[in-house]
């Protein structure tokens, strides 16, 4: 506390300290059944009743006599007799004739329903390619030096010897994963100098 002989002037000066949060309430403990059950008004004795008479995931159910006589009349039955018991129970029942489909056949046919279109034919688009691969397949014997100079050239990493030991043992890869610019420059160059030439 600040002294009441202190001006005012003073006590402004002084620095304030801050002031502590309060710890919160302590929360009150529950007592009794839980909430749920107060406000069925059940007592301990009628909930271990209602325990005890549930009946358990693991226990085998029961199924009365009538069911178990039909079950195995069913599992009598021939393959057209139970599509007749099927046509029989749709038209008893007055069940509609659902056709089933798959899940996506099912979502690709909704846009069609909400906005119905012309049908027209439709050309499945050809994915053209992007990438090729070179081969060389054959040559012409008169043009073998020219054929591996350019060999050379367009399979990086590889001297003269390496290249001679390519073009005479044909058919060979000159290069993998060309774009389309770069395949048909490696064809037209090769086939100049006198080698056939594949794409893929």
């Amino acid at each position: 506390m600040l002294p009441a002989a202190l001006p005012a002037a003073r006590r402004a000066l002084l620095p304030l300290r801050p002031l502590r949060p309060l710890p919160p309430p302590p929360r009150p403990v529950p007592r009794g059944p839980p909430a749920g059950l107060r406000a069925l008004g059940t007592s301990p004795a009628r909930r271990s009743e209602a325990l005890a008479g549930a009946p358990l995931d693991t226990a085998a159910k029961e199924y009365s006599p009538k069911v178990r006589q039909l079950v195995r009349d069913i599992a009598g039955l021939t393959l057209l007799e139970v599509a007749d018991l099927n046509a029989l129970l749709k038209e008893t029942l007055k069940i509609p004739d659902v056709g089933v489909m798959p899940a996506a056949a099912a979502a690709s046919l909704l846009p069609a329903q909400a906005a119905p279109q012309e049908e027209e034919e439709v050309v499945p688009l050809k994915k053209e390619k992007t990438h090729f691969t070179v081969r060389l397949t054959e040559l012409k014997a008169t043009d073998k030096v020219k054929l591996i100079k350019e060999v050379k050239n367009f399979v990086p990493g590889v001297n003269l010897v390496q290249a001679k030991k390519l073009v005479e043992s044909l058919p060979q890869e000159i290069k993998a994963n060309a774009s389309k610019e770069e395949a048909e420059k490696i064809k037209a160059a090769l086939e100049a100098a006198g080698g056939t030439v594949v794409l893929e």
